[in-house]
């Protein structure tokens, strides 16, 4: 399951690559197990030569992109002469000359390389190498919130490590009882926290069924607290917890605008509708009425 969504995922960036770019070939791939990437999506491809190649670190371009974990290109592949050419014979069969790489990296960490190229040695301009990195970025999203998910699905017995115990605002550990050997549950504010970027990075999500696990695991966070005090038939909308989750975590009506890419006036009309579900005059009392309802963590 997960590799079929990061392959989906990256196949979808790379189409969107090419799209952006008019490169003639894209492709790429992941690491599985920490060290050496395979190739395994292409589009634009003539020949199957670089389907399943094994990339290692230091060797060739996207070596040399993965030992320094930032991109790297040539206008000529076969002649280059500040990488090495283990792969020249692939690289050759397909026909490609200006080839550029760039790497995915998550917590530090690179997860994978895109690859853009032409047939021809020519120069490769700024419109490519910036779309090049967007769709990496693009990449880098999904596999963060891939990991958040499993993290929290994974993080204790309870499956999300919270439970309705402490309530909002308890402290980790405070009177929890943990022994010798326990792991706290985080706070509340972590929760909370991850709650609010775990929904602003789902509407990026392209894999339906990525998407729906972690909106789901954002149900489960908003009712980990629920009590008796939700208001009859009250209910919000996907995108109205959006924006009262950003404005929970403290953003301005257009910080929340920018990180869900909205309007700072439609944020407003999100946040009136909101208010008058639940019965509140204030941003703060829209939060707090949410929360104590279960609407929010």
């Amino acid at each position: 399951m997960p590799e079929r969504i990061e392959s989906a995922e990256l196949r979808a960036a790379l189409l969107r690559m090419r799209r952006t770019t008019g490169l003639a070939v894209v492709f790429g791939g992941l690491l599985h197990d920490g060290r050496r990437l395979r190739i395994a999506e292409l589009n634009g491809a003539l020949t199957p030569a670089l389907r399943g190649l094994a990339i290692t670190a230091g060797s060739g371009l996207g070596g040399k992109c993965l030992a320094l974990s930032r991109p790297c290109a040539v206008v000529d592949y076969p002649s280059a002469r500040h990488i090495t050419h283990e792969y020249d014979g692939p690289v050759s069969a397909e026909g490609l000359r200006s080839v550029i790489a760039v790497p995915v990296v998550v917590r530090r960490k690179v997860r994978g390389v895109l690859y853009g190229a032409l047939r021809d040695a020519l120069p490769l301009g700024d419109r490519v190498f910036d779309a090049a990195v967007s769709a990496a970025r693009d990449v880098e999203q999904a596999l963060a919130v891939r990991d958040e998910v499993r993290d929290l699905l994974t993080g204790s017995g309870s499956g999300l490590g919270v439970g309705p115990g402490p309530g909002p605002g308890a402290e980790s550990g405070s009177g929890s009882g943990v022994g010798s050997g326990e792991v706290p549950s985080p706070s509340w504010e972590e929760v909370r926290q991850a709650h609010g970027e775990l929904r602003e990075l789902a509407p990026r999500i392209t894999d339906p069924e990525l998407r729906a696990r972690l909106l789901a695991v954002c149900g489960r966070l908003e009712t980990a607290s629920a009590g008796p005090e939700r208001p009859p038939g009250v209910s919000l909308t996907p995108r109205e917890l959006d924006v009262l989750g950003a404005v929970a975590s403290g953003a301005t009506n257009a910080a929340a605008a920018q990180r869900l890419g909205l309007r700072p006036e439609t944020v407003k009309g999100y946040l009136r509708s909101v208010m008058r579900k639940l019965g509140a005059h204030t941003r703060l009392e829209a939060v707090v009425a949410a929360r104590r309802a279960g609407l929010l963590p």
